[in-house]
Formats: C-alpha cells, structure tokens, sequence
C-alpha cells in the first residue's frame, strides 16, 4: 500500500509539472542574432552571389535574377537554416520579431551565425537603428512564403 501511495504521488507531481504553462517566447519562435550587409541592399546584384543562387534550389531557376527580382526586397538575406549552396530551404520566408515589430524576410544565402540582413530590412525590424544596434537578438519563425512579397 505505502508503494501504491508513492507511486500516485509521483505520478500526480510528474502531471502538473507536464501540464505547466509553455514558456512564451519558446512557443512564439527561436531566438537568433541579427546583423546587417549592406551588400544584400543593392538591387542590381547578380543572384550568382549568394547560396540560393542555381541548382534545383535555386531562385535563378524559379526565374529571379538580381535581389532587386526578389519579392520583398529589400527585406532579403542569408538565414541560419541555409547551410550552403542549394539547399531546400532556399527562398523559405521568415518572420523575424524585435520589441514588437515584425517583418517577413526572404532567405537567399546562408548565414552561420543568425540571420545577416539587408541594411534596409533591419532598419524595418529595429525602427532604423540597424547602424546604431549592429547586432541584435530576435525571434523568428518559418511562415508561408506568401508573406515575403
């Protein structure tokens, strides 16, 4: 009996910890470093440049030529889930959040350490203070490419 006892115990405290509320920022994505390139801000750039470039990943082979061709430029950039060239997630849209606000950036290249941006996006993300911040710390998850136009 004295077993029985401990083992419901045990059971009932193993419960609420599983039933414990998620942590939100968890639940709402993963948090990521963000920098800026100026390079990804000029639209003329040849998309020969970047890890999205040819291969059956490619965003040439979807018809996109320069940055500028890219739905949602400028918000464009190498994300942490590229590992290099043509990689599937390739032309994948991203919603990165900083104190609130939210934009959709559209990866083209790969990005080791975090997301590395355009100049131009993460003035959006951080109200233009991409030059003052350098770095920041953000919040993304995959949402559907749609969003990225």
């Amino acid at each position: 009996m004295k077993t029985f006892t401990t083992i419901t115990s045990l059971l009932a405290l193993f419960s609420s910890a599983l039933a414990a509320p998620v942590d939100t920022a968890e639940a709402d994505g993963t948090t990521v470093s963000v920098s800026y390139d100026t390079t990804y801000d000029v639209s003329g750039t040849s998309l020969t440049t970047v890890a999205c470039s040819d291969g059956s990943n490619g965003l040439i082979t979807k018809g996109y030529t320069t940055f500028g061709s890219l739905p949602g430029f400028p918000n464009i950039g190498g994300a942490p889930t590229i590992p290099g060239w043509n990689s599937p997630n390739c032309g994948k849209c991203y919603a990165l959040t900083y104190n609130g606000k939210t934009i959709y950036v559209l990866a083209v290249d790969a990005a080791p350490g975090g997301f590395n941006l355009a100049l131009q996006a993460m003035n959006n993300l951080t109200g233009n203070q991409a030059e003052q911040l350098g770095r920041i710390d953000a919040t993304y998850t995959e949402v559907d490419v749609g969003l990225c136009k």
